[in-house]
């Protein structure tokens, strides 16, 4: 059996300390509370869609979190933990009979309550740009009512 005695060059462990240093100058981990309000009845999930990207908002990549809270009064709260600060938008919908789909009526208008990320005053599902919000390090919170 042949032995090796590995060494480690002297300028390699300078470089890991720096390494390690530029490591943790990354964007911090935040603490988001999401609030959703104007829940017309005490049944069903609330279901949120959290994203980071355009393309996560048209359904062209992954959500970064994706959740089904059940509903007990009027209003529903998500904590989320360790998020990296940054850009994000919402979406949530109240899945009032538990079939994890948005109803809707014969004409296509949504039967069950749904919102977005700054509450944007549109007719049709607002733009990534209209419910993008920053999360600072420091954590956030937002509120969506129901529409």
């Amino acid at each position: 059996m042949i032995s090796r005695k590995l060494s480690v060059p002297a300028f390699s462990i300078p470089a890991l300390f720096v390494a390690a240093l530029l490591a943790g100058t990354g964007a911090r981990a935040a603490d988001l509370t999401i609030t959703v309000t104007d829940l017309r009845s005490a049944k069903g999930a609330v279901g949120f869609s959290v994203v980071n990207s355009s393309a996560a908002w048209n359904g062209k990549a992954a959500a970064v979190e994706r959740r089904m809270v059940p509903v007990s009064g009027n209003e529903v709260t998500l904590q989320l933990t360790d998020l990296p600060a940054g850009e994000y938008a919402v979406s949530v919908m109240h899945d009032e009979n538990g079939n994890g789909e948005l109803d809707a009526n014969f004409m296509g208008m949504p039967t069950e309550g749904y919102g977005f990320s700054n509450n944007p005053h549109v007719l049709r599902k607002p733009s990534y740009d209209e419910a993008r919000f920053q999360l600072v390090a420091e954590g956030g919170a937002i509120t969506i009512r129901l529409r």
